[in-house]
């Protein structure tokens, strides 16, 4: 299953804080990190920040778009919604 995670670098702290929907209706899990966007240490800290919350290796989660983008692709594996939302809450209502 693919999310869309919109990333804050250098947030403060490393958390998420929950699902959001954008302008265009899309539903986004924001995810803040201390790491800042350069040489893709953001990246690697947004990893570490959902595979520890989901309680899954690094390694099962890969980032499959927006490599340079605040707003990026992940897949998680064979998770479904109902493990999505133990892990972050459910999502808004439409």
């Amino acid at each position: 299953m693919l999310i869309a995670v919109r990333v804050t670098p250098r947030g403060g702290r490393d958390g998420i804080d929950g699902w959001v929907r954008d302008d265009a209706g899309r539903l986004l899990l924001k995810v803040r990190v201390a790491a800042p966007a350069a040489e893709g240490e953001a990246n690697v800290a947004v990893i570490a920040v959902l595979a520890k919350a989901l309680g899954l290796p690094k390694s099962a989660l890969v980032l499959v778009s927006g490599q340079t983008a605040r707003v990026k692709r992940i897949d998680v594996g064979s998770l479904g919604e109902a493990e999505l939302a133990s892990a972050f809450g459910p999502p808004p209502a439409v």
